[in-house]
Protein backbone atom coordinates (compact mmCIF):
# COMPACT_ATOMS: atom_id res chain seq x y z
CA UNK A 1 0.00 0.00 0.00
CA UNK A 2 3.02 2.57 0.61
CA UNK A 3 4.79 1.42 -2.75
CA UNK A 4 1.14 2.68 -4.13
CA UNK A 5 0.79 5.61 -2.29
CA UNK A 6 4.76 6.64 -3.26
CA UNK A 7 3.90 5.87 -6.72
CA UNK A 8 0.38 7.72 -7.43
CA UNK A 9 1.93 10.91 -5.61
CA UNK A 10 5.45 10.61 -7.65
CA UNK A 11 2.73 10.12 -11.05
CA UNK A 12 1.41 13.49 -10.05
CA UNK A 13 4.34 15.10 -9.21
CA UNK A 14 5.93 13.71 -12.48
CA UNK A 15 3.28 15.17 -14.64
CA UNK A 16 2.94 18.61 -12.61
CA UNK A 17 6.56 19.26 -13.17
CA UNK A 18 7.30 18.34 -16.78
CA UNK A 19 3.65 19.06 -18.53
CA UNK A 20 1.47 21.71 -16.76
CA UNK A 21 4.08 23.58 -14.90
CA UNK A 22 6.06 25.34 -17.84
CA UNK A 23 9.86 26.90 -17.49
CA UNK A 24 11.02 28.80 -14.37
CA UNK A 25 10.12 32.45 -14.98
CA UNK A 26 12.11 33.88 -11.60
CA UNK A 27 14.31 35.69 -14.19
CA UNK A 28 11.62 37.92 -14.57
CA UNK A 29 10.88 39.05 -10.70
CA UNK A 30 13.14 42.28 -10.68
CA UNK A 31 10.79 45.48 -10.18
CA UNK A 32 9.78 47.33 -12.78
CA UNK A 33 7.38 50.55 -13.26
CA UNK A 34 6.17 53.86 -11.88
CA UNK A 35 5.28 53.62 -8.41
CA UNK A 36 2.92 55.55 -6.62
CA UNK A 37 0.87 56.10 -3.54
CA UNK A 38 4.30 55.09 -1.65
CA UNK A 39 2.42 56.30 1.79
CA UNK A 40 3.75 54.78 5.05
CA UNK A 41 0.20 53.97 6.12
CA UNK A 42 -2.71 53.16 4.44
CA UNK A 43 -5.50 56.13 4.76
CA UNK A 44 -9.33 56.58 5.91
CA UNK A 45 -10.26 56.15 2.57
CA UNK A 46 -8.93 52.36 1.77
CA UNK A 47 -9.41 51.37 5.29
CA UNK A 48 -13.17 52.44 4.58
CA UNK A 49 -13.20 50.27 1.78
CA UNK A 50 -11.46 47.13 3.42
CA UNK A 51 -14.15 47.58 6.08
CA UNK A 52 -16.90 47.15 3.46
CA UNK A 53 -15.61 44.02 2.66
CA UNK A 54 -17.28 42.71 5.78
CA UNK A 55 -20.61 43.12 3.91
CA UNK A 56 -19.45 40.19 1.58
CA UNK A 57 -18.73 38.00 4.65
CA UNK A 58 -22.00 38.52 6.12
CA UNK A 59 -23.77 37.88 2.73
CA UNK A 60 -22.75 34.87 2.24
CA UNK A 61 -23.20 33.57 6.07
CA UNK A 62 -25.07 30.21 5.71
CA UNK A 63 -25.65 30.38 2.29
CA UNK A 64 -25.32 26.59 1.06
CA UNK A 65 -21.97 26.18 -1.55
CA UNK A 66 -24.18 25.06 -4.58
CA UNK A 67 -25.77 28.29 -4.19
CA UNK A 68 -23.07 30.35 -3.23
CA UNK A 69 -22.26 31.47 -7.14
CA UNK A 70 -25.53 32.88 -7.58
CA UNK A 71 -26.08 34.68 -4.24
CA UNK A 72 -22.00 36.44 -5.25
CA UNK A 73 -23.46 36.96 -8.40
CA UNK A 74 -26.48 38.79 -7.36
CA UNK A 75 -24.64 41.11 -4.62
CA UNK A 76 -21.93 41.94 -6.81
CA UNK A 77 -24.32 43.05 -9.62
CA UNK A 78 -25.98 45.11 -6.77
CA UNK A 79 -22.76 46.87 -5.13
CA UNK A 80 -23.10 49.93 -6.82
CA UNK A 81 -26.91 50.19 -7.93
CA UNK A 82 -27.53 52.99 -6.12
CA UNK A 83 -24.70 54.87 -8.27
CA UNK A 84 -26.32 57.77 -9.81
CA UNK A 85 -23.31 57.28 -12.95
CA UNK A 86 -23.25 60.19 -15.68
CA UNK A 87 -23.79 57.42 -18.30
CA UNK A 88 -25.92 55.56 -20.20
CA UNK A 89 -26.37 51.51 -20.49
CA UNK A 90 -27.99 49.91 -23.48
CA UNK A 91 -27.89 46.18 -23.61
CA UNK A 92 -26.89 44.32 -27.23
CA UNK A 93 -26.11 41.57 -29.04
CA UNK A 94 -22.29 41.60 -29.96
CA UNK A 95 -22.13 39.05 -32.49
CA UNK A 96 -24.12 36.63 -30.28
CA UNK A 97 -22.68 37.81 -27.08
CA UNK A 98 -24.79 39.91 -24.47
CA UNK A 99 -23.71 42.90 -23.94
CA UNK A 100 -24.18 46.31 -23.04
CA UNK A 101 -23.19 49.82 -24.56
CA UNK A 102 -22.03 52.50 -22.30
CA UNK A 103 -22.13 56.10 -23.22
CA UNK A 104 -20.57 58.77 -21.55
CA UNK A 105 -22.10 62.58 -22.69
CA UNK A 106 -20.64 63.50 -26.00
CA UNK A 107 -19.29 60.07 -26.57
CA UNK A 108 -18.06 59.04 -30.15
CA UNK A 109 -19.43 56.15 -31.58
CA UNK A 110 -16.59 55.69 -33.52
CA UNK A 111 -13.69 55.59 -30.39
CA UNK A 112 -14.45 51.90 -29.12
CA UNK A 113 -13.32 50.27 -26.26
CA UNK A 114 -14.25 46.32 -25.53
CA UNK A 115 -14.48 45.98 -21.48
CA UNK A 116 -13.76 42.50 -19.69
CA UNK A 117 -14.77 42.59 -16.08
CA UNK A 118 -13.60 40.12 -13.71
CA UNK A 119 -14.52 38.10 -11.14
CA UNK A 120 -12.33 34.68 -10.93
CA UNK A 121 -14.15 33.90 -14.27
CA UNK A 122 -17.26 32.55 -12.43
CA UNK A 123 -18.85 35.63 -10.86
CA UNK A 124 -19.15 39.65 -12.69
CA UNK A 125 -20.79 41.12 -15.28
CA UNK A 126 -21.51 44.46 -17.25
CA UNK A 127 -23.83 45.24 -14.38
CA UNK A 128 -21.20 45.05 -11.38
CA UNK A 129 -18.41 47.25 -13.15
CA UNK A 130 -20.55 49.90 -14.50
CA UNK A 131 -18.49 52.29 -11.81
CA UNK A 132 -15.04 51.35 -14.40
CA UNK A 133 -17.45 51.45 -17.98
CA UNK A 134 -18.69 54.42 -17.58
CA UNK A 135 -15.03 56.05 -16.71
CA UNK A 136 -13.63 54.45 -19.48
CA UNK A 137 -15.97 55.91 -21.67
CA UNK A 138 -15.66 59.60 -20.23
CA UNK A 139 -11.65 59.04 -20.44
CA UNK A 140 -11.73 57.68 -23.79
CA UNK A 141 -14.44 59.84 -25.25
CA UNK A 142 -15.78 56.83 -26.78
CA UNK A 143 -18.24 54.51 -26.12
CA UNK A 144 -17.41 51.07 -24.36
CA UNK A 145 -18.66 47.87 -25.26
CA UNK A 146 -18.82 45.72 -21.68
CA UNK A 147 -19.64 41.94 -22.38
CA UNK A 148 -21.63 39.70 -20.40
CA UNK A 149 -19.39 36.69 -21.52
CA UNK A 150 -20.30 33.01 -20.04
CA UNK A 151 -19.17 32.10 -16.89
CA UNK A 152 -17.40 28.85 -15.17
CA UNK A 153 -18.68 26.15 -13.45
CA UNK A 154 -21.88 26.74 -16.23
CA UNK A 155 -20.07 26.85 -19.11
CA UNK A 156 -16.04 25.66 -19.93
CA UNK A 157 -13.36 28.55 -19.53
CA UNK A 158 -12.96 28.00 -23.23
CA UNK A 159 -16.14 29.31 -23.77
CA UNK A 160 -15.39 33.02 -22.30
CA UNK A 161 -12.57 32.98 -24.52
CA UNK A 162 -14.52 32.43 -27.48
CA UNK A 163 -16.74 35.20 -26.30
CA UNK A 164 -14.44 37.84 -26.03
CA UNK A 165 -12.92 37.24 -29.67
CA UNK A 166 -16.19 37.15 -31.39
CA UNK A 167 -17.58 40.28 -29.75
CA UNK A 168 -13.96 41.62 -30.63
CA UNK A 169 -14.21 41.11 -34.26
CA UNK A 170 -17.96 41.95 -34.22
CA UNK A 171 -17.02 45.67 -32.18
CA UNK A 172 -14.20 46.21 -35.10
CA UNK A 173 -17.18 47.12 -37.67
CA UNK A 174 -20.46 48.16 -35.29
CA UNK A 175 -20.90 50.92 -32.90
CA UNK A 176 -23.98 52.30 -30.66
CA UNK A 177 -25.44 53.55 -34.13
CA UNK A 178 -25.37 50.48 -36.12
CA UNK A 179 -23.13 48.73 -38.69
CA UNK A 180 -19.83 51.47 -38.32
CA UNK A 181 -15.82 50.90 -38.68
CA UNK A 182 -14.17 51.99 -35.68
CA UNK A 183 -11.96 55.17 -35.71
CA UNK A 184 -9.87 53.97 -32.26
CA UNK A 185 -10.07 50.59 -30.37
CA UNK A 186 -8.91 49.83 -27.09
CA UNK A 187 -9.41 46.19 -25.30
CA UNK A 188 -9.39 46.47 -20.75
CA UNK A 189 -10.25 44.46 -18.53
CA UNK A 190 -9.54 43.91 -14.79
CA UNK A 191 -8.51 40.60 -12.97
CA UNK A 192 -9.59 37.53 -14.55
CA UNK A 193 -11.03 39.85 -17.16
CA UNK A 194 -7.27 41.29 -17.37
CA UNK A 195 -6.20 37.93 -18.39
CA UNK A 196 -8.75 37.65 -21.12
CA UNK A 197 -7.66 41.09 -22.32
CA UNK A 198 -4.12 39.83 -22.67
CA UNK A 199 -5.09 36.32 -24.08
CA UNK A 200 -7.08 38.64 -26.76
CA UNK A 201 -5.08 40.65 -27.59
CA UNK A 202 -2.00 37.99 -28.55
CA UNK A 203 -4.95 36.24 -30.33
CA UNK A 204 -5.59 39.58 -32.59
CA UNK A 205 -2.02 39.73 -33.39
CA UNK A 206 -1.93 36.08 -34.56
CA UNK A 207 -5.37 36.07 -36.53
CA UNK A 208 -3.84 39.91 -38.78
CA UNK A 209 -7.23 41.35 -37.41
CA UNK A 210 -6.95 45.11 -36.65
CA UNK A 211 -4.77 45.55 -33.26
CA UNK A 212 -6.25 47.78 -30.51
CA UNK A 213 -4.54 51.13 -30.27
CA UNK A 214 -3.78 50.11 -26.96
CA UNK A 215 -4.87 47.58 -24.33
CA UNK A 216 -5.28 47.93 -20.22
CA UNK A 217 -5.04 45.29 -17.66
CA UNK A 218 -6.10 45.91 -14.48
CA UNK A 219 -4.30 43.28 -11.51
CA UNK A 220 -4.47 40.66 -14.12
CA UNK A 221 -3.95 37.39 -13.82
CA UNK A 222 -1.39 35.98 -16.52
CA UNK A 223 0.27 32.84 -15.09
CA UNK A 224 -2.29 30.08 -14.66
CA UNK A 225 0.26 28.10 -12.99
CA UNK A 226 0.18 30.37 -10.07
CA UNK A 227 4.10 30.31 -9.57
CA UNK A 228 5.01 34.15 -9.18
CA UNK A 229 6.20 34.44 -5.94
CA UNK A 230 3.65 37.00 -4.78
CA UNK A 231 0.65 34.54 -5.27
CA UNK A 232 2.33 32.95 -1.74
CA UNK A 233 4.25 36.32 0.06
CA UNK A 234 0.98 38.32 -0.17
CA UNK A 235 -1.75 36.34 1.22
CA UNK A 236 -1.98 38.09 4.50
CA UNK A 237 -1.52 41.74 3.01
CA UNK A 238 -4.28 41.04 0.18
CA UNK A 239 -7.68 42.17 1.62
CA UNK A 240 -9.68 40.82 -0.97
CA UNK A 241 -7.88 38.01 -2.63
CA UNK A 242 -6.20 36.46 0.69
CA UNK A 243 -9.30 35.55 2.74
CA UNK A 244 -11.15 33.87 -0.88
CA UNK A 245 -7.55 31.83 -2.16
CA UNK A 246 -5.37 32.16 0.58
CA UNK A 247 -5.44 28.37 1.08
CA UNK A 248 -4.02 28.01 -1.68
CA UNK A 249 -0.47 28.47 -0.23
CA UNK A 250 -0.49 26.07 1.66
CA UNK A 251 -1.43 23.44 -0.88
CA UNK A 252 1.36 21.53 -3.00
CA UNK A 253 1.89 23.52 -6.46
CA UNK A 254 1.43 19.91 -8.28
CA UNK A 255 -1.77 19.74 -6.49
CA UNK A 256 -2.82 22.95 -7.96
CA UNK A 257 -1.83 22.44 -11.49
CA UNK A 258 -3.84 19.34 -11.55
CA UNK A 259 -6.97 20.65 -10.15
CA UNK A 260 -6.75 23.74 -12.78
CA UNK A 261 -5.84 21.05 -15.57
CA UNK A 262 -8.93 19.09 -14.32
CA UNK A 263 -11.24 22.18 -13.87
CA UNK A 264 -10.34 24.44 -17.08
CA UNK A 265 -9.07 20.94 -19.35
CA UNK A 266 -6.63 23.00 -20.70
CA UNK A 267 -2.94 22.68 -19.65
CA UNK A 268 -1.75 25.39 -16.77
CA UNK A 269 1.31 26.75 -18.87
CA UNK A 270 -0.82 27.00 -22.28
CA UNK A 271 -0.74 30.18 -22.93
CA UNK A 272 -4.64 31.01 -24.03
CA UNK A 273 -5.01 30.96 -20.27
CA UNK A 274 -1.61 31.80 -19.01
CA UNK A 275 -0.12 34.52 -21.30
CA UNK A 276 2.62 35.29 -19.58
CA UNK A 277 3.90 32.28 -21.14
CA UNK A 278 2.99 32.75 -24.71
CA UNK A 279 4.83 35.29 -27.57
CA UNK A 280 4.34 38.19 -26.04
CA UNK A 281 6.30 40.46 -29.31
CA UNK A 282 4.56 42.62 -31.28
CA UNK A 283 1.88 43.83 -29.34
CA UNK A 284 -0.15 47.16 -29.06
CA UNK A 285 0.70 49.76 -26.46
CA UNK A 286 0.07 47.96 -23.17
CA UNK A 287 -0.68 49.36 -19.37
CA UNK A 288 -0.96 47.35 -16.63
CA UNK A 289 -1.51 48.28 -12.99
CA UNK A 290 -1.29 46.05 -9.91
CA UNK A 291 -1.16 46.62 -6.06
CA UNK A 292 1.89 46.40 -4.53
CA UNK A 293 0.57 44.11 -1.79
CA UNK A 294 -2.14 42.05 -3.81
CA UNK A 295 -1.48 38.68 -4.59
CA UNK A 296 -1.42 39.02 -8.30
CA UNK A 297 1.25 41.78 -8.45
CA UNK A 298 4.28 39.40 -9.96
CA UNK A 299 1.83 37.96 -12.53
CA UNK A 300 2.04 42.00 -13.60
CA UNK A 301 6.07 42.19 -13.11
CA UNK A 302 6.90 39.12 -14.40
CA UNK A 303 4.45 40.03 -17.90
CA UNK A 304 5.83 43.60 -18.68
CA UNK A 305 9.07 42.26 -17.97
CA UNK A 306 9.24 39.45 -21.07
CA UNK A 307 6.84 41.69 -23.03
CA UNK A 308 9.78 44.62 -22.96
CA UNK A 309 12.43 41.87 -23.41
CA UNK A 310 10.18 40.75 -26.60
CA UNK A 311 10.39 44.32 -27.79
CA UNK A 312 6.61 45.46 -27.07
CA UNK A 313 5.35 48.69 -25.50
CA UNK A 314 4.44 47.35 -22.64
CA UNK A 315 4.40 49.38 -18.84
CA UNK A 316 3.69 48.93 -15.44
CA UNK A 317 2.12 51.13 -12.78
CA UNK A 318 1.74 49.99 -9.23
CA UNK A 319 0.31 51.80 -6.14
CA UNK A 320 0.70 50.44 -2.32
CA UNK A 321 -2.02 49.83 0.09
CA UNK A 322 -4.73 49.23 -2.47
CA UNK A 323 -7.09 46.28 -2.80
CA UNK A 324 -7.13 44.25 -5.50
CA UNK A 325 -8.72 46.16 -8.80
CA UNK A 326 -9.04 49.47 -6.41
CA UNK A 327 -9.99 51.27 -9.60
CA UNK A 328 -13.51 50.12 -9.27
CA UNK A 329 -13.76 51.97 -6.05
CA UNK A 330 -14.03 55.37 -7.63
CA UNK A 331 -14.41 58.29 -6.49
CA UNK A 332 -14.57 57.06 -2.78
CA UNK A 333 -10.77 56.56 -3.34
CA UNK A 334 -8.24 59.52 -4.50
CA UNK A 335 -5.86 56.01 -5.54
CA UNK A 336 -8.77 55.35 -7.92
CA UNK A 337 -9.42 58.34 -9.61
CA UNK A 338 -5.38 59.04 -9.79
CA UNK A 339 -4.97 55.50 -11.34
CA UNK A 340 -7.74 56.41 -14.10
CA UNK A 341 -6.12 59.30 -14.95
CA UNK A 342 -3.07 57.36 -15.70
CA UNK A 343 -5.19 55.32 -18.00
CA UNK A 344 -7.02 58.23 -19.69
CA UNK A 345 -3.90 59.77 -20.68
CA UNK A 346 -2.42 56.49 -21.61
CA UNK A 347 -5.33 55.69 -23.84
CA UNK A 348 -5.17 58.78 -25.31
CA UNK A 349 -2.00 59.24 -26.14
CA UNK A 350 -2.07 55.71 -28.19
CA UNK A 351 -4.96 57.36 -30.44
CA UNK A 352 -5.74 60.95 -29.53
CA UNK A 353 -9.25 62.32 -29.86
CA UNK A 354 -9.99 64.17 -33.04
CA UNK A 355 -11.67 67.69 -33.35
CA UNK A 356 -14.08 69.01 -35.47
CA UNK A 357 -11.85 70.12 -38.12
CA UNK A 358 -10.35 66.74 -38.40
CA UNK A 359 -13.37 64.66 -38.60
CA UNK A 360 -14.75 67.06 -41.58
CA UNK A 361 -11.64 65.87 -43.21
CA UNK A 362 -11.09 62.40 -42.74
CA UNK A 363 -12.89 60.67 -45.72
CA UNK A 364 -15.40 58.29 -45.06
CA UNK A 365 -17.34 55.48 -46.91
CA UNK A 366 -19.64 57.51 -49.20
CA UNK A 367 -16.33 59.49 -50.15
CA UNK A 368 -15.00 56.13 -51.92
CA UNK A 369 -12.58 55.66 -48.85
CA UNK A 370 -12.32 52.54 -47.24
CA UNK A 371 -12.01 52.81 -44.05
CA UNK A 372 -9.88 50.15 -42.00
CA UNK A 373 -12.19 47.67 -40.40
Amino acid sequence: MILLVVVVAGGIWAVAAFHLRGEDLSAFDRPTGERFGQHSLPGPEIQAVVASFGNVKAAMQGVPWRQRNAVLRKYLDGIFADRQLDASFTPVDAGGVPAEWVLAPGADGTRRTLYIHGGAFVVGSPRSHRTLTSQFSALTGGAVLAIDYRLMPEHPRRAGIDDCRKAYAWMLGHGPQGAQAASAVFVAGDSAGGNLTLSLIAWVRDQGYRAPDAAVALSPLTDATMASPSMRSNVKSDAMLGPLFGFMARVPNALLLWFGWMQTRITPRDPVISPLRGDLSRLPPLLLQASEIEMLLDDSRRYVNRAVAAGSPVKLQTWNHMVHVWQIFNPELSEAREALAEIGKFLNAAAPRMGAADKAATPSRSQGVELDA
